[in-house]
């Protein structure tokens, strides 16, 4: 009975940690849509003189771009490398470790 206990408390947890990682990358393909829109509508205004004058397409220059670039380049990163960093395994030792310490700190009566 015991390890039925520990195996859906272990399941639950790698379901949240996936359900993490999903909302992860839905960000960033969110991201990423928004970014790809940014970069026609900079590529409009500096090299085919479209004029945009109106509140957020107006402030768009390459320093900006180069900073969402640079940002954008970070949580790419940051998901698709972790992931492979810190892969499957890796978690799943983590998350038993994790587990056992909470575990030893129960106190049974």
């Amino acid at each position: 009975m015991e390890t039925n206990f520990y195996k859906e408390q272990e399941d639950f947890e790698l379901q949240k940690m996936a359900s993490k990682k999903v909302v992860k990358l839905k960000a960033f393909y969110s991201h990423m849509f928004v970014y790809i829109v940014g970069v026609i509508f900079f590529i409009l205004k500096e090299y085919f003189g479209v004029p945009f004058n109106f509140f957020p397409l107006k402030h768009i220059n390459l320093f900006v771009m180069i900073v969402w670039t640079v940002f954008f380049l970070v949580s790419a990163i940051d998901i698709f490398v972790s992931f492979r960093i810190f892969g499957e395994e890796w978690e799943e030792r983590k998350l038993k470790s994790i587990l056992e310490k909470k575990i030893k700190k129960q106190k049974w009566e």
